[in-house]
């Protein structure tokens, strides 16, 4: 699909629209001195410790797109149990089932643009080959819920795009 689109904020033209954006830790990491974030916590590009006592998986969050046949995907970070952070590990690189239930987590990610999400429910589906987890929003006026559960336009990726500085 022919992405080239002219930016609202700069009224420059892009030959391709930013369809992912990716956040590098949960947002309680970010709240860590560099000091603190040695001695205190664990960070790799899937999961997050802080304490032994806070525990964040990254997953994708999917918002189908009503005018294309692609989705915009959010790599986002979700809080998780000691149980399920424990279960999804041991399931990581293993075959999963189509049937397998979802897990409990909480959006851990304040994505600009959006509200601050304060206790924003969600489910966490885990995938085969090593993917990342699919995450889904509990329904709720929460935008970023709204837009996954009924779904946006280009125009609105567009205006996400200009949002975000065209990462």
């Amino acid at each position: 699909m022919d992405h080239t689109w002219t930016c609202s904020c700069c009224g420059r033209t892009f030959d391709t629209l930013p369809m992912d954006y990716g956040f590098a830790a949960p947002r309680n990491w970010f709240g860590l001195s560099e000091a603190e974030r040695a001695t205190r916590a664990k960070l790799t590009d899937d999961i997050c410790t802080i304490d032994d006592t806070e525990h964040y998986v990254r997953g994708c969050l999917e918002i189908p797109l009503s005018d294309s046949s692609e989705s915009l995907v959010w790599g986002i970070w979700v809080s998780v149990s000691e149980e399920s952070f424990q279960y999804i590990l041991a399931r990581w690189n293993s075959p999963i089932a189509q049937d397998e239930p979802p897990r409990f987590g909480w959006l851990s990610t304040w994505i600009s643009g959006y509200p601050e999400p304060h206790e924003i429910r969600c489910q966490i589906f885990l995938r085969s080959g090593n993917s990342r987890p699919r995450i889904v929003l509990q329904p709720t006026e929460y935008p970023l819920a709204v837009e996954q559960h009924h779904g946006i336009t280009l125009v609105r990726v567009k205006e996400i795009a200009a949002g975000a500085g065209h990462l």
